[in-house]
């Protein structure tokens, strides 16, 4: 499945009740960007697909972030019990008269909680978790989960539960942006949706990934990239693509999965070169995850090899 989701870029400045912790998980989303994520039909039907399959009949889910509730109520669908959890009283509350409305109050519990420091009271069988940015910037997903596992083998042993996502990709690609608007050249960092990729932004060389995270497994928090980008066509190369496919749940058996892509991240790179196809480039960069934008873009090199 291909999958489009927004974001907003920063915090809401008016809103006085948000304080510098409420930023500590990531960029604060304020409630009406919500229905965003709620209209994302590609994003909802991958998620109602990967908790239908991963979840077991009367079984036990944690949703950690769960904004609105919506990912709790889909996973109340077959769970018998679901812990919900976030720090956003506004959220808290809107989830309440949600899920009251949608009839399944009973089986999820809210916790008004920082989801990096709650542990649920039992063992629980899934744990979904969707604090997902493009290239795994601005919001916390990898701390959230480190420091959940850890806490969770602390009480509850080794043994550890399905994640939702399972896993997630990224990778970089190389190519040739337009940013010319009516005469006016701005090459600034911008978000694309990768189910509909513009003629404008065309690309030079193939994906490369550069990071494959296993939420079960032990993962760096330090992203990065040192090395080749080979280029398959010609043309300007002033840009580099960011994809990030995260892999909502994995059949072992048939080996399908059922994918989630963000939104792209296209950042300019400081100095553009013209390229053939068939050139090598040496590409760096590094960054923390849930770092700002910006922290990326500024540790980008890029050399021609010679």
């Amino acid at each position: 499945m291909t999958h489009a989701f927004d974001f907003p870029t920063g915090p809401d400045m008016h809103n006085n009740a948000i304080t510098e912790a409420d930023n500590l998980l990531g960029q604060y989303i304020p409630l009406h960007y919500h229905f965003q994520m709620l209209e994302d039909e590609a994003r909802m039907s991958g998620f109602k697909a990967a908790l239908d399959y991963m979840v077991p009949t009367g079984g036990t889910v944690l949703d950690l972030g769960s904004g609105t509730g919506v990912l709790s109520f889909l996973a109340a669908q077959k769970a018998g019990r679901v812990y919900s959890v976030e720090r956003q009283p506004e959220l808290i509350e809107c989830a309440k008269e949600l899920l009251i409305e949608n009839g399944c109050g009973d089986k999820v519990q809210l916790e008004l909680a920082d989801a990096r420091d709650y542990l649920p009271p039992e063992p629980v069988d899934v744990v979904v978790c969707e604090m997902l940015h493009s290239a795994l910037l601005r919001e916390k997903q990898l701390e959230v989960i480190q420091t959940f596992k850890q806490h969770y083998r602390e009480k509850f042993g080794d043994r550890l539960p399905l994640f939702i996502p399972d896993a997630t990709i990224l990778g970089v690609e190389p190519i040739c942006a337009d940013f010319s608007f009516q005469g006016y050249h701005a090459p600034i960092s911008f978000f694309e949706d990768p189910g509909l990729l513009s003629g404008r932004y065309r690309s030079l060389g193939a994906v490369t990934p550069y990071c494959i995270l296993e939420y079960q497994a032990d993962f760096p928090t330090r992203l990065s990239y040192d090395g080749p980008l080979t280029m398959t066509e010609s043309g300007r190369f002033n840009a580099l693509r960011f994809v990030t496919k995260s892999l909502l749940a994995i059949n072992l058996k048939t080996g399908d999965s059922i994918d989630w892509m963000n939104l792209n991240l296209v950042l300019p790179i400081k100095k553009p070169l013209d390229v053939s196809a068939g050139e090598r480039f040496h590409v760096r960069f590094s960054y923390e995850a849930g770092g700002e934008i910006q922290s990326l873009k500024n540790s980008i090199e890029v050399a021609r090899e010679r």
